[in-house]
Formats: C-alpha cells, structure tokens, sequence
C-alpha cells in the first residue's frame, strides 16, 4: 500500500500567484492532490541510480538505431532524419531535460521503465516549484525531497557552453549568446514551464527571450524573434514529430539553419529517438537482463497482459489494456491512431488504499534530479493528479 501524508492544500489565490493556474480540471476537481507520498532516502536513491543507468542504455540504443538505420522501425519522419544524424553527432546540439515515467519504486515494487518524455516534458512546474511550496505551506522541511531541478537545470544550461567541462567555467566560455524561449499561445501551463525554463535559464547566466511560436520568425540565416533580434538558441515546447508531419516547410528550414550552424535547437532533433515508444523495444534487444525494462514489441505479445501503445502519443491517448487473449480490457482514444503501435508487458502501478496508481516521473537534466506522481486509474491520463512527496 502507498504510504501517505495528508496535508492543506494551497488556496487557488496563492498558486495563482505563483503562477500556477491550471489547479482546477475540466470537472472542477482540483488536480493537486492534498497528500505526500512518503519516500525513503533508499527509494530515492533508487529512482536516481535507475534513470541514470536508463538514460546511459537510451544513448546506447540511439546509436544503435542510427548505426543500423531504424528509422522507419520507430516511426521516426523521414524528413527529420539528417536533422537527428547531425544533432546527434555534434556535442553542441544539448539535450537540456526530459521526464522518465516509472512504475514501482515504492512500497516494495520492482522501478519499470514505462516511457521517456524526452522532448516536450512537462509537469516540470508542478515538480520543481509546487511541490516544495506545499511542504514550506504545511510547516515541513522543504528539503526533505528528491528535488533539486532547478539546480541541475541551471547547470545543465552552462553546458550548452561548456560541455563537458566543470558547468561553472560558464563565464570564462560565455559571449553573450541568446536564448529565445517559445510555447503555443493560448497555453497557460505550456507558457508558464517555457517560462520557468527562462528563469532558470537567466539564473544560469544567459540573456533571453520570449516569443509565441506563432511570432518566432526563421530564414536560413538563423532564428529571430518578431522584433528581428537574432538568437544563437531556440527552446521550443512542441514536438519534434509534429513539427516534421505538420509543418513541413519549418522542418526544412530548421535543417537549413543547423546544417548552416546559424542557430542551435533545444531540445535537439534526436531527443525524438528517445520520445519514441519503439526505443523501448530497442532496448530490450540490447539489455535483455535489465531489471528496469518490460518485454515491448512491434507485434503483439503472446500469452501475457499487456499495454498496447502509439510510437508517439501524450497523457495516455491511445493506450489499451489487452488481457492475455488481447482482450481490450480498458481503452483511451486519442489523436495518435495514425502512429504504429508497440505492445508493452502490462504491469501493475503501487496502489493506495482506494485503489488509486501512482506512477513516478524523474526529471533527467545531465543527471536524475526530481521526482513527483501522478494519481489515476489503470490508465493514467490527463485528468489524473499531481502528488507530491516527502523524505521520510
């Protein structure tokens, strides 16, 4: 059974100001749960040595597919292949953070990997920032939590500068290059993770901006903002593939400017090898005695439970519950049909006393550096809840 802390929720008024708007779902339910789940240090220690050792096995497995030409295999758009081969082959194309999904890793269940949100991540606010205001709001000790995302973001954006080298050489390197951070208009909680990433990004050292995707202008000279400021870096908060299948002359030109070296993408064109879904059967051809991979396949499994899954897809559109028949046993439906599918080993998530699965998502910046849940039935979608959690 999960162990829990129950505590008081902050008012509307104070997320508010804080910036977080989104706390009511579309059925007026509020999507900040008002309990903690208690973690052990030993847990978090475990979730951190998983996603370290998880995001080494996906930079394996990207090499792999490149080396062996998998694209197609993955479902990756034809059009974005030189972008992901020239991104993955120059070290200056940085991969800033992503989320890992997990089940297990408390109250005694095995960590499984469930997917690696590589791209387009968010829930970063709720992670980073929410969760330590609901322990400094109850009277806890805001630093009883696997949480330091704003300290391993901050550094991982000097590295854009330095590398491999010790991240506090940043001033020693920096020449006053740009970022221009972007999110979709209309988006509260896109703009305002896009927004905190700019923080942190000013924290780092780097002068920014913020531009509307709409208002981002390109020609194959670079990237500006609608006041015509060039910007050496680009953070964009919508997804590689949508872009590829979407906007096909924008995914042209960005080839364009990278192939020129006129401006740098964040996150970088290969970070879709690792969004896809299909990597995880990649994975397990090259890692078959990971302890933190489910058996995944491009063809349905036969003879156990399983998840039947799209390449690409978000907040558990898509997603079915097959029993060892391939029963559909529990189903979402989506925008994500017209991806393959990849079949999952079903496994169950840590439960609490009212039946509710907790799944884990670690946030990975060079390192694992954040932990937070979501709270949900068998499926978990976009009405389920954040959880916070304590060290205890």
């Amino acid at each position: 059974m999960v162990s829990l802390t129950p505590i008081s929720p902050i008012s509307d008024a104070i997320l508010e100001e804080i910036g977080f708007s989104w706390h009511t779902d579309d059925d007026n339910s509020k999507y900040v749960a008002n309990e903690l789940v208690n973690v052990t240090p030993v847990e978090a220690e475990a979730y951190y040595e998983a996603v370290n050792e998880l995001y080494d096995m996906y930079a394996t497995a990207a090499q792999h597919v490149i080396d062996n030409n998998l694209f197609f295999d993955l479902g990756i758009p034809f059009n974005l292949i030189d972008a992901i081969k020239k991104s993955w082959d120059n070290d200056v194309h940085w991969h800033l953070y992503g989320r890992f999904d997990l089940a297990g890793g408390i109250d005694g269940h095995p960590i499984k990997l469930i997917e690696f949100n590589a791209d387009t991540p968010t829930a970063l606010f709720e992670t980073a920032v929410l969760q330590w205001a609901l322990l400094k709001s109850n009277a806890m000790d805001e630093e009883q939590q696997f949480n330091n995302i704003h300290e391993a973001l901050c550094d991982n954006f000097r590295r854009l500068i330095t590398l491999f080298d010790d991240p506090q050489t940043f001033e020693e390197h920096y020449d006053g290059w740009k970022i221009l951070f972007s999110s979709m208009s209309g988006n509260a909680e896109e703009e305002q993770t896009v927004r905190l990433l700019q923080q942190m990004a000013i924290d780092a050292g780097f002068e920014t901006g913020f531009e509307p995707l709409g208002g981002v202008k390109f020609d194959d000279e670079g990237i500006y903002d609608s006041m015509d400021e060039p910007y050496e870096y680009w953070f964009k908060l919508f997804p590689w593939e949508d872009i590829a299948i979407d906007e096909v002359e924008l995914c042209t030109q960005l080839s364009t400017i990278m192939n020129n070296q006129k401006a740098i993408i964040l996150n970088p064109a290969y970070t879709l090898l690792f969004q896809s879904k299909g990597m995880m059967k990649i994975l397990c051809d090259l890692f078959p005695d990971s302890p933190y991979l489910l058996k995944t396949s491009f063809e349905p499994l036969t003879g156990i439970k399983q998840v039947e899954k799209r390449m690409f897809g978000r907040e558990g559109a898509n997603v079915k519950i097959l029993d060892e028949t391939r029963t559909t046993l529990e189903a979402n439906n989506g925008p994500y049909s017209n991806f393959k599918p990849i079949y999952q080993e079903y496994v169950e998530f840590p439960k609490d006393s009212k039946g509710n699965s907790y799944q884990a998502g670690v946030f990975f910046a060079y390192e694992a550096c954040g932990l937070g849940f979501r709270r949900g039935g068998k499926i978990l979608d976009n009405m389920s809840k954040f959880v916070g959690h304590i060290l205890k």
